[in-house]
């Protein structure tokens, strides 16, 4: 397809969509936009990634009055087919969730030009595709801190899903937080090699956990819920959850999930389109912007006192005003250098 400035195609988009011939007549039949997503292979239920992102979808279908469909993807080779069946069946935006469906998506986006796409933690270069992405290891950090303050050890642990510079930035910024609260903290730091290995995610805690570590914090996908049906068994083992709220799965033995706000992130595009807004090509959400950040310890209070509550919020402003540079890298985490509190 020839390159056109993204804002010249948009128009292109849009007239087609809704131009004389367009809305009146595209919409006449359903009345409102359709909106479609397709999972990753870890699917709805894996109170994770994917379910923080069908939860945006609700609240767009609530809130928008959109319709809205959902085709799971049980393997990679069900992505490009189930973005290509919402495709020609003119839904007028089509998330992909995950990074992993980044080719499939600059490939089908590359077929359908007159629809819209959004990927979740890629960005893909086309002028019809909306990258979100989050700045993980924000978050990541105060979940590092409170670890470190909470930890009886001296010795926290990150389970990461699959190696990669995505899941580096969660692993960067929480082995940074620690170092900002207690230099003298040991980070272990494995990787299940997967993000749907729930037994694989279970034995590589226990093994986290009989090399010291009193707290680890997932970020497997639903290889995680392994990592916190370990710890249920295990006196003084805790447990940092991600994406989604966790909290409720393990009340007590979950300090805190890292709320990654892929809802936030889909309805936000939705909401756009909706109203005939900008689509942006790159949108990224940090603590500024809602999009990160630890919940509320509803259940742990007993272990997260007042006061570590208190130097978590000092954290936090010392990161949004930029006082605190999180880094993102393993190379960034080696030249990081603690401030003063």
């Amino acid at each position: 397809m020839p390159s056109r400035p993204r804002a010249a195609f948009l128009a292109l988009v849009f007239a087609a969509l809704c131009g004389a011939a367009g809305c009146a007549q595209q919409h006449a039949a359903k009345g409102v936009l359709r909106v479609g997503m397709v999972t990753d292979v870890g699917g709805l239920g894996d109170h994770s990634f994917n379910d923080s992102a069908y939860a945006g979808l609700m609240r767009a279908k609530r809130e928008l009055g959109v319709q809205t469909t959902v085709l799971e993807s049980r393997s990679a080779a069900d992505y490009q087919v189930n973005m290509t069946v919402l495709a020609n069946k003119e839904y007028d935006e089509i998330f992909a969730i995950g990074f992993l469906m980044a080719k499939d998506v600059a490939e089908v986006a590359e077929r359908y030009v007159t629809r819209h796409f959004a990927i979740i933690d890629a960005v893909v270069d086309e002028p019809n595709v909306t990258s979100v992405t989050f700045k993980e290891e924000e978050g990541s950090f105060l979940a590092g801190a409170l670890a470190a303050m909470v930890t009886k050890t001296k010795t926290i642990a990150f389970l990461g899903g699959v190696d990669l510079p995505l899941l580096r930035k969660f692993e960067a910024g929480y082995a940074a937080g620690a170092r900002e609260m207690d230099p003298s903290v040991k980070v272990l730091v494995k990787y299940v090699g997967s993000f749907d290995d729930v037994a694989s995610g279970k034995e590589l805690a226990g093994v986290l956990y009989d090399q010291g570590a009193d707290i680890i914090y997932v970020a497997a996908g639903k290889a995680g819920l392994g990592a916190i049906d370990q710890a249920k068994g295990r006196p003084g083992a805790y447990i940092i959850g991600v994406d989604s709220n966790q909290d409720a799965l393990a009340p007590g033995k979950i300090l805190t999930s890292m709320v990654k706000r892929v809802d936030v992130g889909v309805f936000r595009v939705t909401q756009a389109l909706v109203r005939h807004r900008h689509l942006p090509s790159h949108l990224v959400l940090g603590l500024a912007q809602g999009g990160v950040g630890l919940t509320d310890f509803r259940y742990s209070r007993a272990v997260v006192t007042p006061r570590v509550i208190a130097v978590l919020g000092r954290l936090r402003t010392m990161i949004v005003s930029g006082k605190i540079v999180v880094p993102s890298t393993r190379e960034g985490l080696a030249s990081f250098k603690r401030l003063p509190l």
